[in-house]
């Protein structure tokens, strides 16, 4: 067996015992065809006051600038569909990514693991993980290395687990051997389209990310606009909604990772109890969650606005 080969094999098994979904790998360069595509997305204003998407204009675009002397980008992902959801029905809905700790800091430990084992079993290797967190065009290179393809919403979507997953990455100076990409296959379906509650997916694998209700819920700092009132189909922190829809996603299986298992209060709060939130009650069912990024103030105001 080739080295390279021999290699990728060792990554993609180690990357199944941590607990990833899949594990793909693609050749670090250029992503040619994302250049155009994400300069006009600049360009028509779509990150709205996501003003950071502007910045590393190269570096997103190119992991070579990123890391010194990049060969590959191991793509991965990890599943975080949940085996129950919120109790109420008229209760404020969260996304459901956000129900357990944070995911920045449980998948990065899992790729530090990663990067461990293998620097003890293939040796010196240098190379960095990114979890969400750095100028990575995610999706873009999780499809160059065959994990899914781009669906309409523009998500990753992958015929046997759907998309409810993190897309993560090992970018190395180390060459292994390449994936390749797969075929599309959402067809004529546009239900993600027709589903959106502000039309946001302006064309099929476009979202204008100012119009989002994750953007409106989750980065927007200042008041939301009134002319997106009654429009959020209840959501107070991110939207499901582009997924929930998708017919990929019935064959989601629930995740068995503890870590991103809800307070057990958070599925049960009611309506009335998210109206009535306290800062004490905030602080305890979001120890250590991602919902921590709007604070308490602006979860608040979030539930205000759907009223």
């Amino acid at each position: 067996m080739h080295q390279k080969q021999q290699y990728s094999q060792l990554i993609k098994q180690e990357a199944e015992r941590l607990g990833f979904l899949s594990c793909g790998i693609s050749k670090a360069g250029f992503l040619e065809e994302e250049a155009p595509r994400l300069e006009k997305w600049l360009k028509n204003n779509a990150h709205g006051e996501m003003k950071y998407m502007e910045n590393h204009f190269d570096k997103r675009l190119d992991p070579t600038k990123l890391v010194d002397d990049a060969k590959s980008v191991v793509s991965l992902l990890y599943n975080y569909y949940p085996e129950k959801t919120q109790k109420d029905p008229e209760a404020p809905k969260i996304s459901k990514y956000a129900y357990g700790k944070d995911y920045h800091h449980v998948i990065k430990s899992k790729l530090k693991e990663l990067h461990h084992f293998i620097l003890a079993n293939i040796g010196e290797v240098g190379g960095r993980a990114f979890v969400d967190s750095a100028p990575v065009l995610d999706k873009a290179w999780a499809a160059k290395s065959g994990l899914g393809w781009i669906g309409k919403n523009a998500n990753l979507i992958q015929k046997q687990t759907g998309s409810f997953f993190f897309i993560a990455e090992l970018i190395i100076d180390l060459e292994l051997q390449e994936d390749h990409a797969t075929t599309d296959h959402c067809g004529k379906c546009t239900a993600c389209l027709d589903a959106c509650p502000t039309n946001a997916i302006v064309a099929p694998r476009v979202v204008d990310g100012s119009k989002c209700i994750s953007y409106f819920t989750i980065e927007l700092k200042d008041q939301i606009p009134s002319n997106m009132s009654g429009k959020f189909d209840n959501w107070m922190f991110g939207c499901d909604v582009c997924q929930d829809v998708c017919p990929w996603n019935r064959f989601s299986k629930a995740h068995n990772e503890p870590l991103f298992d809800p307070h057990p209060e958070l599925l049960e709060m009611t309506k009335k109890d998210w109206e009535e939130i306290t800062q004490d009650v905030f602080s305890k069912v979001f120890k250590g969650s991602a919902v921590k990024r709007t604070k308490f103030t602006g979860l608040q105001r979030n539930i205000k606005f759907l009223k």
